[in-house]
């Protein structure tokens, strides 16, 4: 009776130990590259994945050119699909897959542009220099 007790103690720390810290498996090499940011026609494109977040988390952009973000989705079915980006009035629910075009106009330097999920758990920033 006392090694089933053991196991199972033994049981409940690995499974809170996998969970805390190494269950992860996002990639996050991402976050704070230029990856994801290309200027085509004059017109600065920004990729954001959504799904399970958002990656990468920060984005570095130029400021004084028009810009727009795409959102990309992948059967995205948690509430990063609703976006909100309150500085340029936008909120909606991107589709499960598939690529969404937004308008975020010309930013200026110093002025960055956060988006969060509708319920407030997910972020993504983009700064402009």
């Amino acid at each position: 009776m006392k090694a089933v007790s053991i196991i199972i103690t033994l049981a409940l720390f690995v499974g809170i130990a996998i969970i805390f810290m190494g269950g992860s498996t996002k990639d996050n090499t991402n976050m704070g590259s230029v990856q994801g940011v290309e200027i085509k026609d004059g017109v600065q494109y920004i990729t954001i994945d959504a799904g399970g977040g958002y990656s990468p988390q920060v984005t570095e952009a130029k400021s004084g050119i028009p810009t727009k973000l795409i959102m990309k989705t992948n059967g995205t079915y948690d509430c990063s699909a609703s976006l909100v980006i309150r500085s340029v009035g936008y909120q909606q629910i991107l589709p499960q897959t598939g690529e969404t075009e937004i308008d975020i106009g010309i930013p200026k330097a110093g002025k960055p542009i956060q988006g969060v999920c509708g319920m407030g758990m997910y972020s993504f920033i983009i700064n402009f220099s």
